[in-house]
């Protein structure tokens, strides 16, 4: 292999199938088409003068060769990113992206009006908010900012604790006053699989004795499933207290609250656009305080649940 003629890009290729298994998988991971993958594997393996995958009927698999490259191409990989976040940490201009990793209650029921803001306030840095239940790994730059559910982030992360999530019992208006079992153990439940992050572990331990007739990975389905009239969903304040057609029922206790956590890699902490934008979602997220804690008024009966 000529090193002076490589072209690096062709590493990545190689590690997003290394890592997919297929093809279909590295070219999601890659944002590219299928037959771009498939073109620029063959013509690096082509290159090279050496076949580094094995074509199974279930996916692609590595040969000797290709796990002997996958190792260094592991650790280039991972230099060039490091190299990326420290360069990028250099960055003193109010311009260029910021990308933001949030699940989707916090993308859709919270930033959209504090992010108005901060485009009128940095109208040169563009914004990019990827929605996912997913947390993304910041250390790769596949995201740069992340407001996370979690009481414990990563060491590496930097941030700050930007609010507490308080949760609480909601149903639809028309099943409210239908009127609900003092026991709401034994009523029909909206619930989350563990594999829904924090939420989803945090309510499976929270509520064991509850009767879940319906699962979801996702707020806002729960929140189209309670205003159905399905059942009770256990839901954070913060989205549920602003969605009509849905009153809270029972307030869970404080032991239930969740920490949301406004965070970015340690090497991109006095990047200027990404602390502009910590420093003033800090301040925004601050002014919800009330409505994160479900200390907004409610219309609806209002009980405290145990669980």
């Amino acid at each position: 292999m000529d090193a002076q003629n490589q072209n690096w890009d062709d590493l990545r290729f190689f590690l997003a199938v290394a890592r997919a298994g297929t093809l279909s998988g590295a070219a999601r991971s890659l944002g590219v088409t299928h037959s771009t993958v498939f073109r620029r594997l063959g013509a690096f393996e082509e290159r090279l003068g050496v076949r580094l995958f094995e074509r199974l009927p279930d996916g692609y698999a590595l040969t000797g060769a290709g796990e002997a490259m996958q190792e260094t191409a592991i650790r280039i990989d991972e230099e060039i990113i490091a190299l990326s976040r420290q360069v990028t940490g250099q960055d003193q201009r109010l311009s260029g992206l910021i990308r933001i990793i949030a699940i989707d209650m916090l993308a859709i029921g919270l930033l959209p009006p504090h992010l108005a803001a901060f485009h009128a306030a940095q109208p040169g840095i563009e914004l990019e908010v990827i929605v996912s239940d997913t947390p993304l790994d910041l250390t790769r730059r596949e995201a740069d900012v992340a407001l996370r559910i979690c009481n414990t982030p990563q060491e590496i992360l930097v941030g700050r604790r930007v609010g507490r999530l308080a949760f609480g019992a909601y149903a639809s208006a028309e099943r409210a006053a239908q009127g609900l079992d003092e026991d709401l153990a034994g009523s029909d439940w909206i619930g989350f699989g563990r594999s829904h992050g924090a939420i989803g572990h945090q309510l499976a331990d929270w509520l064991p004795k509850m009767r879940p007739i319906y699962r979801t990975n996702s707020i806002s389905a729960a929140i189209a499933a309670a205003r159905a009239g399905i059942g009770l969903a256990p839901l954070p304040c913060a989205v549920a207290d602003r969605t009509p057609d849905l009153v809270r029922i029972a307030m869970f206790p404080e032991d239930f609250q969740l920490d949301l956590w406004l965070l970015t890699h340690e090497d991109l902490r006095n990047t200027a656009r990404i602390r502009v934008f910590m420093d003033f979602m800090a301040d925004a997220l601050a002014t919800d305080a009330d409505l994160l804690e479900g200390r907004r008024p409610q219309a609806g009966p209002a009980r405290t649940t145990t669980a």
